[in-house]
């Protein structure tokens, strides 16, 4: 048998001699290599938020491949000038779009962007492909009321056939007015009938009673006329639209309109419907002599009904800091966001607060005339 002793580790290359790597400092630094390993998977998995930034604008005045994002054919155009942009922002997290620990930290960590639980955001259990397909409906939908009410208040006349798409179940016409009625009359308690031959019609009467009043609506159902009696309710969120004067009836129309001027917005990978209200400025700016901003670089936001209201939208903050980062000077904000806005105004950027397309347009027409400092805030 041979006995083998270990032979000592031979000397550096000065003649000493390495001592040995204790246990407790392989210990520790496997137990930091891990640590690292946690620190890193932790801040790489994906978190129940979401996280808005400033997303791009738009100027609606521009061209796109030498085309006008707005183009508009068999009438009148006129040159423009300056800029009408809308805003956007940028959400991430969702479906197919998870966030992780590092966009949650860098936007709590940011002045303009914005952590919101992730239900808050996104409807639960709907893939990302019919959250896409979503947008796309409400960015037609925002182009077409855009136009009517663009057109309507150049002084067109927009014909259209009131097809009842839904009933919010609040309203007091729920289970009376039922899906794929065609309204044609309307007339309230102790008033007049109207005929319905317009969006702006309807809207027209209903600007003028107070919630609560008893109307006859005449109906076309399964190609019989029928009378039915409701009560109008008071406007709001619930009911499809903003807040606004008059009452309401609680229905959500799919009109089939009959348009007296061609006009197609080419615009890509946008979505939504927050981008109605500068649409239709910017419709009525091409469709109108003169440079309507005066060279002025205007942006904005907020939704577009038919007959004219602007909406609230989501993200106002957001959409602030991206119109002063592309260099706006002006930016039209719904009245109902005000609350969002104050307060969170970047330098350099004057809000001004609009409840329909008519005020949206004489603010334009004041800030290019030089008079936009006299126009009402979100602190007036």
């Amino acid at each position: 048998m041979i006995l083998r002793r270990d032979r000592p580790a031979p000397p550096g290359p000065g003649g000493e001699v390495d001592p040995p790597v204790s246990p407790r400092t392989v210990t520790t630094v496997l137990a930091g290599a891990v640590l690292v390993l946690l620190v890193l998977a932790l801040l790489l998995v994906p978190l129940p938020y979401a996280v808005w930034r400033p997303g791009p604008t738009v100027d609606t005045l521009s061209e796109v491949d030498d085309v006008p994002l707005i183009e508009v054919a068999e009438a009148t155009t006129y040159p423009t000038s300056g800029e009408l942009r809308l805003t956007t922002i940028s959400t991430l997290g969702g479906p197919g779009y998870p966030v992780t620990a590092v966009d949650v930290l860098g936007a709590w960590l940011a002045d303009d962007e914005l952590v919101r639980p992730v239900e808050s955001v996104f409807p639960q259990d709907v893939s990302r492909e019919e959250l896409d397909e979503q947008s796309t409906v409400q960015m037609t939908s925002s182009q077409t009321n855009a136009t009517v009410a663009a057109l309507t208040e150049l002084g067109h006349e927009v014909p259209a056939v009131l097809e009842v798409r839904d009933v919010v179940p609040e309203a007091p016409a729920h289970g009376v007015v039922l899906p794929g009625d065609v309204l044609t009359s309307l007339r309230p308690a102790g008033g007049e009938r109207t005929d319905l031959e317009t969006f702006a019609d309807l809207s027209a009467v209903l600007d003028t009673i107070p919630p609560g009043t008893s109307v006859v609506l005449g109906l076309e159902r399964e190609g019989q006329e029928v009378d039915v009696e409701v009560s109008t309710m008071a406007p709001g969120p619930h009911t499809g639209g903003a807040e606004t004067e008059g009452s309401v009836l609680g229905l959500l129309l799919r009109p089939d309109l009959d348009l007296p001027v061609d006009i197609s917005i080419a615009i890509e990978n946008i979505g939504g419907s927050s981008a109605g209200t500068m649409f239709a400025l910017g419709i009525i700016d091409v469709l109108t002599p003169g440079a309507m901003t005066g060279g002025e670089r205007i942006a904005g936001t907020g939704t577009m009904s038919l007959d004219g209201r602007v909406g609230p939208i989501s993200g106002v903050r957001q959409k602030l800091a991206g119109a002063a980062r592309d260099g706006a000077d002006w930016f039209l904000a719904p009245v109902s966001n005000c609350d969002e806005v104050s307060g969170h105004v970047p330098d350099g950027l004057q809000v001004v607060a609009v409840r329909t397309l008519g005020e949206a347009r004489d603010a334009v027409d004041a800030i290019a005339d030089g008079e936009g400092q006299g126009l009402p805030g979100c602190s007036s």
